[in-house]
Order: C-alpha cells, then sequence, then structure tokens
C-alpha cells in the first residue's frame, strides 16, 4: 500500500521538490528571456513521471509548463518578443508520457506559440546521449536540465559534467540522500561506492551515519571535481530526524546560481538551505542565531586583506547567501565603524555604497575595496 500511495500522491518532499523546481524556473526563465542573447531556451525533464496525482498534486511536467505559460503571457501583455521554450518530458514509462501529455492538454498549459513540445518514453541512457548530441548543435540557446531519477544507479558525475561543459546548461538533480546515507554506514553497495569513486578515491570517503554530513561531503566532492569555474549548491527537504532528500544544482555562471539562491531563500526565509516538515513555522533571517554566520564569514574573508566587490559579491553567494543579505552586515559593519570602504583608487564614496549585485561583478568589478578596521 505505501508502494501504491507513493506513486499516486505528491508526497510532501515532492511537493517541496517542484516547489524549488517552480521557483527557480520562474526567475530563471524571466532573466533567460531578456537577456538580449537567448535565442532559444530548451528544457529537459528526463523522469518527468506522470505529472498529475490523484490528490490532485501536480508534478515537475505541469510546473514546467505553467512556468513556461506565465513568461509567455506576462512578455505578451508587455508587447515584447521573448525566444521560445522548447520542453522535452521522458519516461521509460509510456503510460506515464501519456498521462503528461494528456494534463497539459485538459489544463490548457501548451500553445504552439511557445516552442516545440516532445515526448519520450527512453531509458535515462539513451534520453541523455540524446540531450547530449543536441548541445553539441546549439548556439546562442540556453539549456535546463531537471533530473528527478528513480534510485542513484545510473547517475553518474561525469554527465553531468558533460551537460555543463557547453557553458550554457544548468543541471537541477535529484538524491534519495536518506537511502544513500544509510548504505554509506551500513556497508557501501556497489552501485553508492562506483557512484562516489567518480567523484573522489574511495579511500578519501569518510563513511557517516549522519544524513547532514553525508550530504555536504557529497555537495564538496561535486565542486572538486567539478572545478571553480562552476558552482554547487543544495537544497535539502526533511521529513523527519532521519529522512532528507535532498536537490543538487549545478552550474557554470553566476548568474543562475543567484537565481537559484533565491528560490531557496524564498522558501526557506529562516536560513536559505531546504524545508523542514518536522517544524511548524519559519522565522524572520538568523532569528534563531545568536550570531549571523554571514558575518562571520565575511570578517574571515576579510581578515588581513582588501577584497572588491566582485570578490564579495561571489564570496556571498558560494557562502549560500544574497547580495542583500551582504548589503545588511556591511550596513552593520560600516556604521559601527569597524568597516572601511574605498573606492578602486583609494577615493572616498558615499555612505551604504557597497555595489554588491551582479551588474557590478560584471561591469565594475573593482569599483570598490573593502577592508576591516
Amino acid at each position: 500500500m505505501a508502494n501504491k500511495d507513493a506513486k499516486a500522491n505528491l508526497l510532501n518532499h515532492s511537493e517541496a521538490k517542484v516547489k524549488l523546481l517552480g521557483e527557480y524556473l520562474t526567475r530563471y526563465l524571466n532573466i533567460i528571456a531578456n537577456d538580449g542573447y537567448t535565442q532559444r531556451i530548451k528544457i529537459y525533464d528526463l523522469f518527468c513521471g506522470e505529472g498529475v496525482y490523484e490528490n490532485t498534486g501536480e508534478g515537475s511536467p505541469l510546473v514546467i509548463m505553467r512556468a513556461v505559460k506565465d513568461l509567455h503571457f506576462v512578455n505578451v501583455a508587455k508587447i515584447q518578443e521573448i525566444p521560445k521554450v522548447d520542453c522535452f518530458f521522458n519516461d521509460i514509462d509510456n503510460d506515464k508520457v501519456e498521462k503528461v501529455r494528456e494534463a497539459i492538454t485538459r489544463k490548457s498549459l501548451y500553445y504552439h506559440e511557445f516552442g516545440n513540445l516532445h515526448f519520450e518514453n527512453l531509458d535515462y541512457k539513451k534520453a541523455l546521449e540524446l540531450v547530449s548530441k543536441e548541445l553539441l548543435t546549439i548556439k546562442n540557446q540556453k539549456i535546463f536540465v531537471f533530473i528527478d531519477p528513480y534510485g542513484y544507479k545510473h547517475i553518474r558525475a561525469s554527465e553531468i559534467k558533460a551537460l555543463l561543459s557547453n557553458g550554457n546548461t544548468e543541471v537541477l538533480l535529484f538524491l534519495p540522500t536518506q537511502f544513500m546515507y544509510r548504505f554509506d554506514a551500513n556497508g557501501t553497495p556497489v552501485a553508492l561506492k562506483d557512484f562516489i569513486e567518480e567523484l573522489v578515491d574511495y579511500k578519501s570517503w569518510m563513511e557517516t551515519d549522519s544524513v547532514w554530513e553525508f550530504i555536504e561531503q557529497l555537495r564538496t566532492a561535486f565542486g572538486d571535481y567539478l572545478g571553480d569555474n562552476f558552482f554547487v549548491d543544495t537544497f535539502t527537504i526533511q521529513k523527519d530526524p532521519q529522512t532528507v532528500f535532498c536537490l543538487f544544482f549545478f552550474s557554470g555562471h553566476i548568474r543562475g546560481f543567484e537565481k537559484m539562491l533565491e528560490a531557496k531563500w524564498k522558501i526557506d526565509t529562516e536560513q536559505g538551505k531546504g524545508w523542514d516538515y518536522t517544524t511548524a513555522t519559519q522565522g524572520g533571517l538568523f532569528s534563531s542565531q545568536k550570531t549571523n554566520p554571514l558575518e562571520e564569514k565575511l570578517k574571515v574573508f576579510l581578515l588581513n586583506r582588501n577584497r572588491n566587490n566582485a570578490e564579495v559579491y561571489e564570496f556571498t553567494l558560494r557562502s549560500g547567501f544574497l547580495p542583500t543579505h551582504c548589503r545588511d552586515v556591511f550596513d552593520a559593519l560600516q556604521n559601527s565603524g569597524k568597516l572601511i570602504v574605498e573606492g578602486g583608487k583609494g577615493e572616498k564614496v558615499r555612505k551604504g555604497s557597497f555595489y554588491i549585485a551582479y551588474r557590478y561583478f560584471r561591469d565594475e568589478p573593482t569599483k570598490v575595496k573593502f577592508a576591516l578596521k
């Protein structure tokens, strides 16, 4: 009965998962569609499932199509032309794919003006080959790939890296970490060992009985494997103290990374880390913290060294926080006389002028510099 319910109903962890997907795509599509460069956007959902569940919950295909539909009609209202958005939905179970097709039609979520709509029922590896071949031919296009597998034994870090290699692709990957870490602590099965060994030398992997330590170790391993030119982040979904699911986000572009962080902070206003069904409330920013974690990180970052606005912007994002959080910290430090802010050539600047934003990162990376007193 439990398995049947899991297939028929959109469970709590899946609701949080697709909520993050929707929040991110709303931001991602609006940025990309209006960047003046991108000519087409392609979205791939490689394990689309059936889309609609008995409890009326909507899965990833419908969340994706709603984001595309909203993008289209918002820009039509502005009389503004935007790139076409092609959507590709795949699942090895053809019945599920047909349910997705029917639901999209029944809910009027697709019009041909949006772009192309494509359905397949391929094995994951075959679907991945199809996407990889497509990536070789694209120009002035952006790609988003959502991978929500049935398990993890077919997932390989090298394939994620290959998807990212063109510089125009972002990937959101769901991993059943609640099962993976238990295997890790109780004798690692071949599938998990193979998965880990592609990332790191297995001898250096620390077996753990903590799902949180497992997730952080995996995030760090992905980051080291991909290198400094890529961004890796996580979004955790906790059902109970022992059950934690995790989404991993990968991007080669700092702007896309910032949009994912915005989506996370929209859902988790307390820490921007994930969703916890074991607590009933979400507080304000850092309300339960005795010290602001970003403030402590920034103090270490600035210790004995000047940093420019671009360096601080990137450091803030890689620390899991948003520019607005950094500005709040800097306001407090400057008001208490602990932060020195100067122009790029040492000139005085107006109080509160920090220039921690993407446009300055891109166009004026050394506009100001910061130091601690």
